[in-house]
């Protein structure tokens, strides 16, 4: 599966912004999609993801309640509704996906198989 991020940008402090992952090429319904980010000079950090079939859905607890992950799964994509964003939340967000991830692991980059390019999300203070 290829996937395709976009929606990034510069946004002030109290802001919103959605993502959005487009997925070509594969049962796009039978992956798990899973946004995470990388802030410069830290690791990538999960934030939140989505099941394919059954769409449960679990979040970073530094997102929880700010964030909602949904997909389309006619449309083959998946958003990241991103709201009360704060300075910290800059960095370069990606998506990735994976059919064969257990669920203990669905937080750990090293689960998927297949990323986005990523998209750039500033928030100004």
């Amino acid at each position: 599966v290829q996937l395709q991020a976009s929606g990034g940008g510069l946004v002030q402090a109290g802001g919103s912004l959605r993502l959005s992952c487009a997925a070509s090429g594969g049962a796009f319904n039978t992956y798990t999609i899973t946004w995470f980010r990388q802030a410069p000079g830290k690791e990538r950090e999960f934030v939140a993801y989505i099941r394919g079939r059954s769409r449960a859905t679990n979040y970073a607890g530094s997102v929880k309640g700010r964030f909602i992950i949904s997909r389309d799964n006619v449309e083959n994509t998946v958003y990241l509704q991103m709201n009360s964003l704060k300075p910290e939340d800059t960095a370069v967000y990606y998506c990735a996906a994976s059919r064969t991830a257990i669920l203990s692991s669905l937080s750990s980059p090293t689960a998927y198989n297949y990323w986005g390019q990523g998209t750039l999300v500033t928030v100004s203070s």
